[in-house]
């Protein structure tokens, strides 16, 4: 039996995964996607002959991938290739001066060594108290919804909560084992994923390093489009309607209830209504004034993760010494940092990243060419011109010229960039932004924005802007976890 109508805004990750997991249990499911094509920041786009993804290119802790399809009595691998990347990345440092990352722990701890002595042993230690914080995070916490201080009232709970470290910054955390300063900053490099500064991390996040290190670096034969693909399949399979260039343009609602949303194609009446889409912009223009969770002054308050200065080129040849993944922290950090999260502005020396998926997968570029992704993390809000993209553009092909002797200008085929403007047009992003909400101590559970609606009982929130927070598989949790609520308020 069918139990209700479900109206799901947005196919990305966090909508698809709420969409299946209430189809699952007998809901009527409809995702809305106000863009022609489904994925969210997941899109991804084919020009020249090149197919390029256009947001996440990361693939990091593949078991929450598994536990989300083995549910539904499937496995990644029914849907697409996992191949894990060795090394998993490679970080520049300077000129000639190349860091390749193992997968292999054994050569990742003489790795270490040759770094710092007792460095390898050190990483042990590490990675040790790193593999608690994750299955506790992960099994514990993560998936709770958060909605009450309650859910957490429970001795073994606090304890646990102790052993995570909440309170000690990650980059606190780090020093206690490690002095080298390539050290340090390839230890911290993964909270940067998080949105925040080292300092203002909570050390449970060295949970992260435990998903790099231990768990790998992967992908998806294909693209990160393929986990989306894979999500469209499964959805399907349970009955879910997905409509694409279908905005919405209201939520409409009657007393406590939210009863239909209107779009550029008319109503669809709804018993429960998950936005999947950006949550200040659903807060903010898809309700009125009295029944908003937050008002603008909670917003301005918020701290964001980065917005990305993005680019999709395609070149006519290989580029050798290029992986898969490769991160050029070849500059101090620390102006650049600042110019993210203290004093907003287009950085001077900016680092940046630049993955290269042709090296492992034959399938994105023509024979003999090379499907490159450039990303330049910068703060949200800034103001984003065409020159402004073109003089960035121009500074890392400088950069990678001089550091690893790449001078590839001349046989650039294709190129797209993608910054700010497009963050809001696209996908509504608040400010820009590309990651969501900064995992700050602030920002953390409880004291993220709302799951649920306080004002309209049947009105529910997901992805990167509320628990658990920014990313692939955080989102694809929160699906799950605003499902389960909706199960256990309206099954």
């Amino acid at each position: 039996m069918k139990k209700g109508e479900v109206v799901v805004i947005g196919a990305g990750f966090a909508g698809f995964s709420a969409a299946i997991c209430l189809a699952n249990k007998g809901f009527n499911v409809k995702i809305l996607e106000k863009n022609p094509t489904i994925g969210g920041r997941a899109r991804q786009f084919t020009d020249s002959g090149f197919t390029f993804d256009m947001g996440p290119s990361w693939y990091w802790m593949p078991d929450v991938f598994e536990s989300f399809f083995n549910q539904f009595g499937k496995t990644t691998a029914d849907y697409y290739e996992l191949i894990r990347l060795d090394p998993s990345y490679q970080v520049i440092h300077g000129k000639n001066d190349y860091m390749p990352i193992p997968a292999n722990m054994h050569e990742l701890e003489r790795l270490f060594d040759s770094i710092e002595l007792g460095a390898g042993e050190q990483l042990r230690k590490f990675l040790k108290i790193a593999e608690y914080k994750y299955e506790v995070g992960i099994n514990k916490f993560v998936y709770k919804p958060s909605r009450s201080i309650l859910e957490f009232a429970n001795p073994k709970l606090a304890v646990d909560a102790v052993r995570l470290q909440i309170f000690q910054s990650m980059a606190k955390h780090v020093r206690k084992f490690f002095k080298n300063d390539r050290l340090i900053q390839l230890m911290e490099f993964p909270v940067l994923f998080l949105g925040a500064l080292p300092e203002n991390t909570p050390a449970m996040y060295s949970l992260m390093n435990y998903a790099d290190m231990a768990l790998g670096t992967w992908y998806p034969k294909g693209g990160m489009f393929k986990i989306i693909e894979a999500l469209e399949s499964l959805a399907k399979e349970k009955g879910v309607e997905i409509l694409t260039d279908h905005e919405v343009t209201s939520i409409n609602y009657s007393g406590k209830r939210a009863t239909s949303v209107s779009t550029n194609h008319g109503d669809f009446k709804s018993d429960v209504v998950v936005a999947g889409a950006d949550y200040h912009h659903v807060d903010s223009m898809l309700l009125d004034s009295e029944t908003r969770n937050y008002d603008e002054t909670y917003w301005d308050k918020r701290v964001m993760a980065p917005s990305s200065l993005l680019y999709y080129v395609g070149v006519n040849k290989k580029l050798e010494g290029l992986l898969h993944h490769n991160l050029f922290f070849d500059t101090d950090f620390a102006p650049h940092a600042h110019n993210i999260y203290t004093d907003p502005k287009w950085p001077e020396k900016p680092l940046f990243y630049v993955s290269a998926p042709s090296k492992t997968d034959n399938t994105v570029a023509p024979k003999g060419c090379e499907n490159i992704f450039m990303l330049i993390p910068v703060a949200p809000g800034l103001d984003d011109t065409e020159d402004i993209r073109a003089h960035y553009f121009d500074l890392m092909l400088e950069r990678m010229k001089d550091r690893m002797g790449l001078d590839f200008k001349e046989n650039i085929v294709f190129k797209r960039s993608f910054a700010h403007k497009d963050f809001v047009n696209d996908y509504n992003a608040f400010k820009g932004n590309a990651y969501g909400l900064a995992n700050t101590l602030n920002q953390t559970a409880i004291l993220k924005p709302q799951l649920a609606n306080k004002k309209l009982n049947n009105l529910f929130y997901t992805g990167q802007l509320t628990v658990p927070g920014p990313g692939v598989p955080p989102s694809l949790i929160s699906g799950q976890v605003v499902a389960k609520e909706i199960i256990k308020d309206f099954g």
